[in-house]
């Protein structure tokens, strides 16, 4: 795991197209519990090298119930993006993550995982890589079935700040699926 990880710290496949260049943000290791797949790093997470390490990653700990020690500690947690390095930024908000990252990475990080009892997908990159065929054609509807899914995989919406308004028209997210994510992530962490 430890050489995998600094083979990505080195890569520089897509270097051309980022706007603030190469800086491949992901934390695994082989004993991680919970794979969190989420997008690209945003602009914050890309300055400080730590994932999650913005109000995206506040939002995320408190609907899993969990410290920031325990978020970040790799053996309970691999934050694992779609696009392991900032994308830059388009008319609504982060461009997409770049599609080198998952094909060339995640297979070879996932093998490394013995002990993974669940996976989050986070955001619609994530879930229509990983749900593949079973993928419903919105993440409104992917996250709504996300009792399908289990037990390897739960769907959620990416906690970003600009989903407010999702959130608002489907409260039985926060009000149904958020104790029984918590649930599910405390059976993991044990």
């Amino acid at each position: 795991m430890k050489s995998l990880l600094v083979k990505i710290a080195k890569c520089t496949v897509c270097a051309a197209g980022l706007p603030l260049g190469v800086r491949p943000v992901v934390a695994a290791s082989p004993r991680s519990r919970i794979v969190i797949i989420g997008q690209a790093p945003g602009r914050k997470v890309h300055a400080s090298g730590v994932p999650w390490h913005d109000q995206s990653g506040e939002t995320l700990r408190d609907w899993l119930g969990v410290t920031a020690e325990q978020f970040y500690d790799p053996n309970l947690f691999a934050l694992v993006p779609m696009g392991f390095c900032y994308p830059g930024t388009g008319a609504y908000g982060d461009l997409p993550p770049r599609p080198e990252c998952a094909p060339l990475w995640h297979e070879a990080l996932l093998a490394l995982m013995t002990d993974v009892r669940l996976t989050l997908l986070i955001g619609q990159y994530a879930q229509s890589r990983y749900l593949g065929d079973s993928a419903a054609p919105t993440l409104t509807e992917n996250v709504g079935a996300y009792r399908s899914h289990l037990p390897r995989f739960l769907p959620l919406p990416h906690p970003s700040p600009r989903n407010r308004i999702w959130l608002k028209r489907n409260r039985w997210f926060e009000t149904d699926l958020i104790p029984i994510l918590r649930t599910l992530v405390t059976r993991c962490l044990c």
